[in-house]
C-alpha cells in the first residue's frame, strides 16, 4: 500500500512540476513580449526569398543534391555587366525666396544724419526669410542712398552729378549667415525646436511645408544648423572653462546612439535604429554642473571609461559629486586632490526597490532619508545661504545621518542576503560615508537630482531623433544642450538669448566672449 501511495505521490509531484514549469514558460514568454515591445522593432514584416519553394515542398528542399546535379553545376562562373556612369548634377544654386510670403520692410536710415534735404538716388535691398513664433515672413532691409544737393542746381543736374558726390547710406545690418537667406529668428527656431521641443529637422521641414507652403531641402536645413553651431564654438569653449573652473562639481553621464560615417564601428544589437545595414556605436554625453558659479556642460565622448574623466577633468581639484559608477572611483585614485561625494537619491532608490523583499528594513531606512530631505526642503524654502545651510545641517541633519550610517553597518553585518535588501545595505555601506561632506559645506547638494534634471531633455530628445547622424553631430547636440541647460539655470528665455547672441557673436571681441554666456548675458539695448 505504501508503494502505491508513493507512486501516486510521485505522479502528483511530477504533475505539479509540469504545471509550475508551464507557468514559468508563460511568464518568460510574457516577459520576452514586453521586452520586444519596449526595445525591439515593432514591425513584423516578412520578405520571402525569391526562389523559396512552396510550403508543401519544404521536405524536398532540404534534401541534398544528387551527384549528377553537383557534377552538372560549373565550379566557376564569370559574370560581366555594363554600368552607366551617372551624370554629375549641376548645383541647383541658391534656394529661391518664397514669393507667396508677406513682406515687411524695415527702412534703415543713416544714424545721426538729417535726410530731409537729401536726394535719394537708389536703394540696396537685403532680403531674408525670418521666423517669429507662429509667423514666417520675408524681411526687406531697405537702405536708401543719399547725396547732398549742390547749390544753384536743378534736381536733374544733381542726379547726374551724384556719382561724383559723397553718398550717404546706412551700413548693412548685422547678419548671422550673410550668404544664407535665413534670418536670426529662423535659425534660432531650428535649434529651439530640435533641442527643447524635441523636433528633428525632417519634422520641422514638414511643418514648414504644411503651414507655410515652403518646401526647403533637408540639406539646406542641415547646412544652416551646422553653420550656426560653427559660430557658437568659441562660446562653447568659454562655457567649458567657466563650468570646470571650480572646486565643487557635479557629474553624470547618459547614453546616445551615434551613426558611423566610415571606418571601423561596432554594431550595437541592443538598439534597433538605424537599420542593420548601417553601423552605429553607443556614445555617451558626459554632463558636468557648476553649482557655485552656474552653468551646465555637455561633452560627447564615444566611451564611458575613466580615461574620459582623466582627459576632461585633468586639472580639477576639489569635491566631485556623482553616482556610484566605478569610473569616478578610478579617477579619484589617480587624482589625490579629488574627493568623491555620493548622491543620497541613488542610495534611497536601492531601499525603495527593496520594499518587496524586506519591507520593514527598507521603510526604516526610507524614513531616515526622508527626514534628511525635510531639512533640505527647509533650506530651499527659505533660500538660505551656504553658511546658514551648514549650520542647520549640523544641528538637525548630522545626528540623523550618523544614526543612519551606524544602522546600515549593523544591519549589513547581520543580513547577508544577496537579495535586493542585501544589495541596498551593501550599496549604502559603500557610498553613504562619502556623503558626509555635505554636512560641513553648505554649497554641496544632498544629491545629484539637479544635474539629472538637466539630462532629461536629452532623454526626451533621443526618443524622437533616435540617433545622432555623426560624431560631429553628437558634439553639436552637446553644445546646444549645454547652452539651453545653462539658460534654464540662469532663468533666461532660451529663444531671446540665442537670437541675440547669434546677431552679436560675429562682431563681438573674442577676448570678451564670456560676456555672452547665459550667466553673464545682458540683452542689447
Amino acid at each position: 500500500m505504501s508503494h502505491i501511495e508513493a507512486t501516486v505521490s510521485r505522479a502528483e509531484y511530477e504533475t505539479a512540476i509540469r504545471q509550475k514549469q508551464g507557468q514559468i514558460d508563460a511568464l518568460r514568454h510574457e516577459l520576452d513580449q514586453l521586452k520586444r515591445l519596449i526595445f525591439a522593432a515593432k514591425s513584423e514584416r516578412f520578405v520571402p526569398a525569391a526562389a523559396a519553394p512552396p510550403p508543401e515542398q519544404m521536405a524536398l528542399w532540404q534534401q541534398e543534391k544528387t551527384e549528377e546535379q553537383q557534377q552538372d553545376e560549373p565550379l566557376q562562373e564569370k559574370i560581366s555587366y555594363q554600368r552607366r556612369k551617372a551624370k554629375k548634377k549641376p548645383h541647383p544654386g541658391r534656394t529661391p525666396l518664397p514669393e507667396h510670403l508677406p513682406v515687411r520692410q524695415i527702412r534703415v536710415e543713416p544714424a545721426g544724419q538729417d535726410t530731409s534735404d537729401l536726394i535719394e538716388i537708389g536703394q540696396d535691398i537685403t532680403r531674408k526669410v525670418d521666423y517669429t513664433p507662429g509667423k514666417l515672413e520675408v524681411i526687406e532691409y531697405v537702405r536708401p542712398r543719399y547725396v547732398r544737393p549742390a547749390a544753384n542746381a536743378s534736381q536733374h543736374e544733381e542726379v547726374q552729378h551724384a556719382e561724383g558726390s559723397a553718398v550717404i547710406q546706412a551700413p548693412a545690418p548685422d547678419q548671422v549667415l550673410p550668404k544664407a537667406i535665413a534670418g536670426a529668428g529662423l535659425l534660432t527656431q531650428l535649434a529651439i525646436a530640435k533641442f527643447i521641443d524635441h523636433l528633428p529637422l525632417y519634422r520641422q521641414r514638414a511643418m514648414l511645408r504644411r503651414d507655410f507652403d515652403w518646401d526647403i531641402p533637408s540639406s539646406t536645413l542641415g547646412d544652416w544648423f551646422a553653420a550656426t553651431c560653427a559660430l557658437l564654438e568659441p562660446l562653447y569653449a568659454a562655457l567649458e572653462q567657466q563650468v570646470l573652473d571650480t572646486d565643487y562639481l557635479q557629474g553624470d553621464e547618459s547614453r546616445i546612439t551615434v551613426l558611423e560615417r566610415g571606418g571601423e564601428a561596432t554594431k550595437n544589437k541592443s538598439h534597433r535604429y538605424p537599420p542593420k545595414s548601417r553601423k552605429v556605436h553607443l556614445g555617451y554625453m558626459w554632463v558636468f554642473r557648476n553649482p557655485v558659479a552656474g552653468g551646465v556642460l555637455f561633452a560627447y565622448h564615444p566611451g564611458r571609461g575613466a580615461g574620459i574623466l582623466h582627459e576632461t577633468l585633468d586639472t580639477f581639484a576639489g569635491q566631485l559629486q556623482s553616482d556610484g559608477y566605478a569610473a569616478y572611483t578610478s579617477f579619484m585614485k589617480k587624482h589625490p586632490g579629488v574627493v568623491l561625494v555620493s548622491c543620497l537619491a541613488h542610495i534611497r532608490r536601492k531601499f525603495f526597490d527593496a520594499r518587496s523583499n524586506h519591507r520593514e528594513l527598507a521603510e526604516m531606512a526610507l524614513r531616515a532619508i526622508q527626514y534628511l530631505y525635510r531639512v533640505e526642503d527647509i533650506c530651499r524654502r527659505y533660500e538660505l545661504g551656504p553658511e546658514r545651510r551648514r549650520q542647520l545641517r549640523q544641528r538637525y541633519a548630522r545626528p540623523a545621518y550618523t544614526a543612519l550610517l551606524e544602522w546600515v553597518g549593523d544591519q549589513r553585518r547581520a543580513n547577508l542576503s544577496k537579495g535586493s535588501i542585501g544589495k541596498a545595505l551593501s550599496y549604502a555601506h559603500n557610498h553613504l560615508p562619502r556623503l558626509g561632506a555635505y554636512l560641513d559645506d553648505g554649497r554641496i547638494e544632498i544629491d545629484n537630482n539637479l544635474i539629472e534634471n538637466k539630462i532629461r531633455p536629452l532623454a526626451l530628445g533621443r526618443k524622437n531623433y533616435l540617433f545622432a547622424g555623426s560624431r560631429q553631430g553628437a558634439q553639436r547636440a552637446a553644445m546646444l544642450y549645454s547652452f539651453f541647460g545653462s539658460c534654464r539655470e540662469a532663468g533666461l528665455n532660451e529663444r531671446e538669448w540665442l537670437q541675440d547672441v547669434l546677431l552679436r557673436i560675429g562682431q563681438h571681441p573674442i577676448n570678451r566672449i564670456g560676456e555672452l554666456l547665459p550667466g553673464r548675458w545682458k540683452a542689447k539695448v
